[in-house]
Order: C-alpha cells, then sequence, then structure tokens
C-alpha cells in the first residue's frame, strides 16, 4: 500500500527537497502539490533539479484523498491555512513551519501537534496524528544539547555560534540572499533572539525540569547555499571520554546522529539526513560541534521521518542519500 501525499506551499525550498526525496519513497505516492501561483505549471519548471524526475503539475488544491499533508508554508501562513481548509480527521499533517512547535501553540483547530524530533519524541511521534516539525537551527542545536539534559548537567549558561546557508531564509529574494551581498560575506543577524530559541528551551526543560541554563545563540549567515554548522559549549564537569560516552548511549538507537570520534565539517552531510556531533573538552569548557543539511535533517528530511515514523515504516526508508562531498 502507498501513502497518497499532498504538499501545500510547493514552490518553495522546502517543498522541492520534499518532492525529490519523496519521489524515490518506495511507500510515497505523491498527489496535488499545491502552488497557488504556480497552479498548472510543471512542477520541474520550478524546481528544475527535477527535469526528467517527474511530470507532475502543480495544483490549485488538495484532492481530498491524501494519507498526509505537508505544509511547506512560510511562518505564521500554515495556521491560517488550516483555519480556511478542512482536512479529514484522518489525514495526518506534517508542518514545517514554526506555527504549531511551542507548547501554547501545539492545539489547534482539533488538532494537537506534536514536537516532531525524533530522538526526543519518537514514541509520541508514533502515536500522533499531527506533527510540528523543528525548526533548522533548533535541531543541530538540540541534538548537541539534549544528551547533557537528559543526565542533568546543563547547570550553567550555554553559548552558541552557528553558521546557515542562504537556503535557510528561503526562496523568497530580500538583500542578504543575493549573490553579490553573500558571496565573500558572513554576518549575524537576530543576536539572542533567533525565533528557534523557544522551542529549544521547551525540549531541554522537557528533559531537565530545573534547567539551571541560559543559551545565548548568535546566528549567522554563511556565504555558501546549504548546511549548518553549530559550535555549542558550556563548562562540564564531564571529560571528553565521559562526555562522548553519555552521547553515544543516549544516540544508540539514532539512526541519522552520530558521535564521531574526528573533527566533523559540513560536506559530511549536506545531502544527507544526517547530524554529525563531535565532543571536544578545553579546560573547563565541553565542546560539541553539530552539522546538519538545514534543508534535510533541519526540515524536509526530518518531516519524511516522521512520515516514516507516523505510518510504521522504518525510520530511515527514503533517506540513505550519499552526502555531496566532492
Amino acid at each position: 500500500m502507498k501513502i497518497k501525499v499532498g504538499i501545500v506551499g510547493g514552490a518553495g525550498y522546502t517543498a522541492g527537497e520534499l518532492i525529490r526525496i519523496l519521489l524515490h519513497h518506495e511507500y510515497a505516492e505523491l498527489g496535488a502539490i499545491v502552488s497557488s501561483s504556480n497552479a498548472g505549471n510543471a512542477v520541474h519548471q520550478v524546481h528544475d533539479d527535477l527535469v526528467g524526475e517527474t511530470e507532475l503539475r502543480f495544483a490549485a488544491e488538495l484532492a481530498s484523498d491524501e494519507d498526509v499533508v505537508f505544509l511547506c508554508l512560510g511562518h505564521g501562513n500554515s495556521k491560517a491555512w488550516l483555519e480556511k481548509n478542512t482536512l479529514p480527521e484522518t489525514t495526518a499533517v506534517i508542518d514545517l513551519s514554526n506555527d504549531f512547535r511551542l507548547a501554547a501553540d501545539a492545539e489547534f483547530a482539533g488538532r494537537e501537534f506534536v514536537y516532531g524530533l525524533p530522538e526526543l519524541n519518537r514514541s509520541r511521534i508514533q502515536q500522533a496524528q499531527s506533527i510540528a516539525n523543528p525548526g533548522c537551527f533548533a535541531t543541530a542545536i538540540q541534538l548537541a544539547l539534549l544528551p547533557l539534559a537528559q543526565a542533568g548537567r546543563l547547570t550553567d549558561d550555554v553559548h552558541v555560534s552557528a553558521i546557515t546557508g542562504s537556503t535557510g531564509a528561503g526562496q523568497g529574494l530580500s538583500e542578504t540572499v543575493h549573490f553579490s551581498w553573500r558571496s565573500n560575506n558572513v554576518s549575524i543577524y537576530k543576536p539572542f533572539t533567533h525565533q528557534h530559541l523557544g522551542e529549544i528551551g521547551e525540549s531541554l526543560a522537557q528533559l531537565q525540569p530545573q534547567l539551571g541554563a541560559d543559551i545565548h545563540f548568535i546566528p549567522y549567515r554563511g556565504n555558501f547555499a546549504r548546511g549548518i554548522f553549530a559550535s555549542v559549549y558550556t563548562p562540564s564537569e564531564l571529560t571528553q571520554d565521559e562526555a562522548r560516552e553519555l552521547y553515544q548511549q543516549f544516540y544508540a538507537d539514532a539512526p541519522f546522529t552520530t558521535v564521531s570520534d574526528k573533527e566533523i565539517h559540513l560536506k559530511q552531510v549536506v545531502n544527507t539526513n544526517k547530524c554529525l556531533l563531535h565532543m571536544q573538552k578545553v579546560g573547563k569548557q565541553l565542546l560539541i560541534t553539530s552539522v546538519i543539511d538545514n534543508l534535510v535533517k533541519g526540515a524536509s528530511g526530518q518531516a519524511v521521518q516522521n512520515m516514516n515514523l507516523l505510518f510504521g515504516l522504518p525510520e530511515t526508508t527514503g533517506l540513505m542519500s550519499k552526502a555531496s562531498f566532492f
């Protein structure tokens, strides 16, 4: 049996990645790919990496027989779409915006959205009907900190510097995504106030209720297209070997999150659903580096990982791609 899939907001980067993954997913059947601005046009005319891969065309609306609908809409737009469009109760929803990630926003239109970080909420995801897919920075940073939270080891401030590729800003044009601005350039944005801090804090408190740490996050715009490299450090009494063992035990059953003995770099994960982690002890500071592809593990790949869990499939189905290493 195939899972009938619908996509709303089909013209953006996350939808393009989602289509690419699902076209080669043995249990998925792509149905309506809704784009109000492209209805009737061939999908490969917008996502031209899919030339020769599909003859599907964008639709004006869903077919109403979908098993699961992915909402690839801008932040704030998923809630508005669900207010205007009624889906059958039996249709699962996986939302890639930030509309339902926080506990205060999790219940909406008769649905209860479960926060879709599999390494944290696998059993809840398997029983859910609606999923709030995590943010890209949030994914990289949480995976760097969850083992410490579970062990009650987050007792001091956490400092994070993380750099993301230009695709993290979405497909819409703005000054900071133009090639002439982005090339040979680095800048910060939303220092200490990034919107992903809320979901990070809630996830850590889920494992360590008496969280004794503030998170100080400086996000950077990088002069590359895709990927996130996060440097996370906090004082710790753990030795480097103890920290590595803690992380290896925590992620023993996580097929996409790996603790590396060697220092890591971005090309190891681009085009994959992997997260690689490396830890290093320098004086009193425990440094955890975390790398993901912001469009795959940080968005569409993780969304498919959640779909697999929802429908009782092996978690890795359709997601075993090779890194674009060279």
